[in-house]
């Protein structure tokens, strides 16, 4: 049976099948969008899922916000703290110099020249909030024009400098002047240039990507194995021409701004007054400013039908039609890395902060606006009055300070105005708020230890203590930069491949050392393994130099045991440990400090001390004359030895006394603290006393105060029913006299 023919799929079949892997990567850039928008809200203090109501509390816990700025300088601090961020790893026989020249280059002067340490930070805190960060790495091209005029020139100066390709000519005035010599008066023609010069920079970008941009499809487990990553935005139809595309094609791309109305309205109103070729510039120019959108995507796609996907990178504008592929092209990497502080098992996107502090973060705004609601209340109590008894109310309602409030004559104070007081139960909620950021440091593993300031910094605690928390706080810390550092590993390839598919020369730069080395990345391995160096500022400094300076004494002592010529270290082991020693140090740079040996050198004073003499020879000399040394020094000693024992007694003898002084000191400090802590407790007990006889005096007053008025209000009864009876006997008519 013959095999099938391979059936190689045509533009239209590749466009169907990138429209449906788009649209699906769109919706779920859409789902995702709401969890972003949500705690992008959080993080900058809006909560729009908890109103606040009139006349009450608006504050806003910003948990979220705090936790991230927190561990953010950690973080950056552990990934960017060395200045050798990326160090490249020989994969084959012969990579070893091109490895080293890639590193240096990569880290000191592609980064630079890229801003790429600002998008690291910027994708690093899209990965705490957004729970992934995206860096795109690609090789741009920009041009910058320059006009200057250049006067005094010779007709030679003047044709060497309009022969460069990228100079124009704009303005040429040729004129003649007389010049005095030593032979004398001669005639000298000199030329003016105005010149109009381009020059193109090529060079490795590295840009932050917006999570709202960025497109990879749903089913995706990894970045790569994905089979649609792309990047969606809105540019210009200039900018699109700029990049090389077709112009009349992308002129007549259909716009989708809000703004086409208005940009057709200003086209149609403009005056017939213009020519018909200012009328096209205009009509150009209106249409360069329109913005269009702009994908571009990279597919796995088996494009030849042989069964393997072959990666593709296709463009569009406007749509995702036919009529808007730009162009479709073979491609050999993904520009993207992605960055998470918290990877999940079999998922690409990652997990935030904003996941394990949102929740808390809206308990703890509930429990502190009402805490702040209650302070509020309790400290303005609601007045209450007797309607009709105030004569300036508004004192009352609008208050001023010293304006006095005026009852009419003959009303009680206390029952024309009073106050509705109330009760302070703020303070029940204070545990509840630390329960919370407990609960929030327990899900983060977030403290002031992660953050990297030393927890006994605040507080007097052991060593032993502070380095115990210490360590607990940096432990969960230490994970997310371990996972940022497998997302930075994808970068540092990115910048390797695109310096070496691009570099079109060699390129002479000034490294940190301010020496000019000459570079050339065509010759590198592309495909070299690297490491990110994590291991500086993952702790404090003074930790770092601190184990720095032991591996320090352990290679000097092996030096000075074997020699320099040992199977343990060498001299370039030990530079090595100086220049990690000095960039814990904070410095830059160890080259104005320590000189990196030379191996030429270092095997010349090597053979000379071969040819030195014995060293057992001037040993045993030596020891002789140390055996003559010590028959002269012995009777000087049987000399010294009675004055030694003296001193040694007269030392013993003040050793004892200061220790007799300390004891007796200790004694007395302890008779004074506990003096102290006796004074303490009769003080609190006094105090507690006093407390108590001021509560049970404020009970006796008010119980005296309720029983003068149930006695007034009884007087005043008994005066009522007095009065009412002598009323009721001057109404009651007398009996008239009976006739006898």
């Amino acid at each position: 049976m013959t095999p099938e023919k391979s059936r190689p799929q045509t533009d239209a079949q590749v466009v169907s099948v990138v429209k449906r892997l788009t649209q699906e990567a769109e919706d779920n850039n859409d789902n995702l969008a709401k969890d972003r928008a949500a705690a992008t809200d959080y993080y900058n203090g809006e909560m729009p899922d908890m109103p606040t109501k009139a006349h009450r509390s608006k504050m806003v816990n910003k948990i979220l916000r705090s936790t991230i700025k927190k561990v953010m300088p950690s973080i950056i601090r552990t990934l960017l703290g060395n200045p050798k961020v990326f160090e490249f790893v020989p994969m084959e026989q012969g990579d070893e110099e091109g490895a080293e020249q890639a590193s240096d280059f990569i880290n000191y002067v592609v980064l630079p020249e890229s801003n790429g340490d600002k998008a690291i930070e910027d994708a690093v805190h899209d990965s705490l909030l957004l729970r992934s960060g995206i860096i795109k790495g690609h090789w741009k091209t920009e041009k910058s024009v320059r006009v200057s005029t250049h006067s005094g020139l010779t007709e030679e100066e003047a044709t060497e400098l309009a022969s460069d390709d990228s100079v124009t000519v704009l303005e040429k005035d040729i004129t003649t002047e007389e010049v005095e010599t030593e032979e004398g008066v001669i005639k000298q023609t000199l030329c003016l240039l105005k010149i109009r010069k381009v020059t193109e920079k090529q060079s490795a970008a590295v840009d932050a990507v917006p999570l709202d941009q960025f497109l990879i499809h749903p089913d995706a487990k990894t970045l790569d194995t994905s089979p649609l990553v792309g990047q969606k935005q809105r540019l210009r139809r200039g900018d699109l021409v700029a990049m090389g595309f077709d112009k009349d094609k992308v002129m007549n791309i259909p716009a989708v701004t809000k703004d086409t109305d208005e940009l057709e309205d200003a086209r149609d109103d403009r005056t017939d007054a213009n020519t018909s070729e200012d009328g096209d510039r205009e009509e150009y120019t209106i249409k360069a400013l329109q913005e269009i959108d702009y994908y571009e995507l990279y597919v796995q796609l088996d494009r030849d039908d042989d069964g393997l996907n072959e990666l593709l990178k296709i463009e569009f504008a406007g749509g995702l039609n036919d009529d808007n592929l730009l162009k479709i092209e073979d491609w050999d990497r993904q520009p993207f890395a992605d960055l998470a502080c918290e990877e999940q098992p079999h998922q690409w996107q990652g997990a935030g902060i904003s996941d394990d502090t949102m929740d808390i973060q809206q308990a703890t705004t509930a429990l502190l606006r009402a805490v702040l609601d209650n302070v509020y209340k309790t400290n303005n109590p609601q007045p209450v009055i007797q309607d009709g008894k105030i004569v300036n109310e508004d004192a009352v309602y609008n208050p001023k300070h010293g304006e006095p409030i005026v009852v009419e004559e003959g009303t009680s104070v206390q029952d024309a105005i009073g106050a509705h007081t109330t009760p302070f139960t703020a303070d029940k909620s204070f545990q509840m708020l630390s329960y919370f950021d407990e609960m929030a440091e327990d899900r983060t593993g977030i403290s002031n230890a992660s953050s990297g300031m030393a927890p006994d910094a605040l507080q007097n605690m052991t060593a032993k203590a502070s380095a115990m928390l210490e360590a607990a706080g940096i432990g969960q810390t230490e994970l997310m930069v371990r996972s940022l550092a497998r997302g930075l590993k994808k970068l540092g390839k990115l910048l390797l491949h695109l310096n070496v598919k691009h570099q079109q020369k060699a390129r002479t730069v000034r490294l940190r050392n301010k020496k000019w080395v000459k570079y050339d990345p065509r010759s590198w391995n592309a495909e070299m393994d690297l490491t990110v160096n994590t291991g500086l500022g993952a702790g404090t400094r003074e930790r770092d130099m601190a184990m720095l300076m032991v591996i320090k004494q352990i290679q000097t002592e092996l030096l000075a045991a074997f020699g320099a010529d040992n199977p343990f270290v060498k001299p370039e082991n030990l530079h090595n440990m100086l220049e990690k020693l000095t960039e814990a140090a904070g410095f830059p740079s160890s080259d104005p400090y320590f000189t990196r040996p030379d191996p030429k050198e270092i095997k010349r004073k090597l053979e000379k001390s071969q040819n030195a003499p014995n060293p057992e020879m001037i040993k045993a000399q030596t020891q002789i004359q140390i055996e003559k040394a010590k028959a002269e020094l012995a009777a000087e000693g049987k000399k010294l030895e009675i004055q030694a024992n003296r001193d040694k007694e007269k030392a013993q003898m003040d050793a004892d006394l200061i220790v007799r002084q300390a004891e007796m000191e200790k004694e007395q400090q302890a008779r004074a603290d506990e003096f102290a802590i006796k004074r303490d407790d009769e003080q609190l007990k006094m105090e507690l006393e006093r407390d108590k006889l001021q509560q049970e005096w404020a009970l006796k007053t008010r119980e005296l105060d309720i029983r003068e008025r149930e006695i007034e209000a009884r007087r005043t009864l008994e005066l009522d029913r007095h009065a009412a009876s002598e009323m009721a006997k001057a109404l009651t008519p007398k009996p008239e006299p009976v006739a006898a």
